[in-house]
């Protein structure tokens, strides 16, 4: 691990600054700065068209589609600035990180000129469409079809856990496109428009009244046939390359979330009293650990990425067991802190800025840990479980022979 960067990389990160100071509201960061829900409303429309047109949204793409052709350590440094003042990086999640890098590396030059633009502003929003009620940690095993009818897909079947999909523009679907082939073969990777008529989205409400999650239901729903990506019954391939983005850039950032979320739950055993139980002092020890850890296997991440001695799947693996357990288990170390309050939904009703980032019932909202809570459940599931994670170290790191198949009985 090489903690040392380039030396011309602190210009590039002094330009960063400068342009973050020049373009955030004033106070931004400072204690007690606050906004109000209508400012709220007017920074989140104005901030994507400055990230935009300062050339941050999706910098490392290649400056022929829109980006600025970062390299990998000048991704890391932007990142680290943007995190170090908590100033949104993103136009759109899935598209920015997932269906965006696949169309560049997969897409026809046609399709790239049809989706990268509107990626790049903020335009098109996306949901990912790959999990199944069956199909979950064996995604090869999805049973969503795709037929061609003259010049369309026609689509039947159904997706779930699908993450904003009641906002999306697009879905980047998997589908079943040769049904004779082995399963991992017989898979095309499509995109396909939300707002039709062949499409139901319908919310999956969580315990605390949100409802980001979603089933889709796909009955005859339609997409242009050119509308393949990387090529018809290659979707597989392309899945993964999708499913392995974003991990580079953001290893030094990634535990920065944790450590903040930490530092609250610290100032409520403050309040409480609960620091002065010795076992939660341990424990509060125990998580501090863990996010210097993270930490720390961020910068052997980069290390490796930049020296060109890459174990991704290993390492991708590991970590995403490590940070999506701990978060579980301090998680739970914060309700108990709260006592009887972590019961009670305590949030504020008027602090949401629009629907989209509403969570819960209106009139009795949850409140920033308690959210974590919740969401914290599903974190060893999505993105491969942990189960999986498991397998994959133990097989590719370790040498462990093959977990056996299971055996029909009779």
């Amino acid at each position: 691990m090489d903690l040392r960067y380039p030396a011309e990389t602190e210009e590039f990160r002094a330009e960063i600054r400068q342009w973050l100071i020049d373009n955030l509201p004033e106070g931004w960061g400072t204690p007690g700065f606050s906004m109000s829900k209508e400012r709220k409303k007017a920074f989140n429309r104005d901030w994507v068209k400055r990230l935009y047109d300062g050339g941050w949204i999706c910098a490392s793409w290649p400056q022929k589609y829109g980006g600025k052709g970062l390299s990998l350590i000048e991704s890391v440094v932007l990142n680290e600035e943007f995190a170090r003042v908590e100033a949104p990086l993103r136009a759109d999640f899935f598209g920015d990180t997932l269906v965006g890098p696949t169309i560049l590396q997969w897409a026809t030059e046609d399709q790239k000129q049809q989706f990268i633009p509107g990626i790049l502003r903020g335009t098109i929003s996306w949901c990912q469409g790959f999990s199944e009620p069956d199909a979950g940690s064996d995604l090869a095993s999805l049973k969503t079809r795709a037929e061609v009818d003259g010049d369309e897909w026609v689509i039947n079947g159904q997706k779930v856990w699908t993450t904003q999909a009641q906002f999306a523009d697009y879905i980047f679907l998997l589908a079943r496109t040769d049904p004779d082939a082995p399963k991992h073969a017989g898979i095309s990777y499509l995109l396909v428009p939300m707002k039709q008529d062949g499409i139901e989205v319908r919310p999956i409400e969580q315990v605390d009244g949100s409802a980001d999650f979603n089933e889709i239901f796909f009955t005859n729903a339609r997409c242009p046939k050119e509308n393949v990506v990387g090529g018809v019954n290659n979707g597989w391939k392309v899945a993964m390359t999708t499913l392995g983005f974003e991990r580079g850039s953001s290893a030094t950032t990634g535990y920065r979330r944790f450590r903040r979320e930490l530092d609250q739950i610290v100032a409520e055993a403050q309040r409480n009293g609960r620091v002065s139980d010795p076992l939660i002092r341990q424990r509060l020890a125990r998580a501090w650990t863990n996010v210097k850890i993270m930490e720390i296997n961020g910068y052997r991440a980069l290390t490796d990425s930049l020296n060109g001695t890459h174990h991704a799947d290993a390492l991708g693996a590991g970590n995403k067991m490590f940070w999506s357990e701990h978060h579980q288990e301090t998680m739970e170390l914060a309700l108990d802190i709260l006592g009887l309050d972590g019961q009670i939904l305590t949030g504020d009703p008027t602090d949401a800025v629009d629907a989209r980032l509403k969570r819960g019932r209106d009139d009795y909202p949850v409140s920033d840990l308690q959210a974590s809570f919740f969401f914290s459940r599903s974190e060893t599931i999505w993105g491969g479980t942990a189960e999986i994670q498991r397998n994959i170290v133990g097989e590719r790191v370790l040498g462990l022979p093959k977990e056996p198949k299971p055996v029909a009985p009779g």
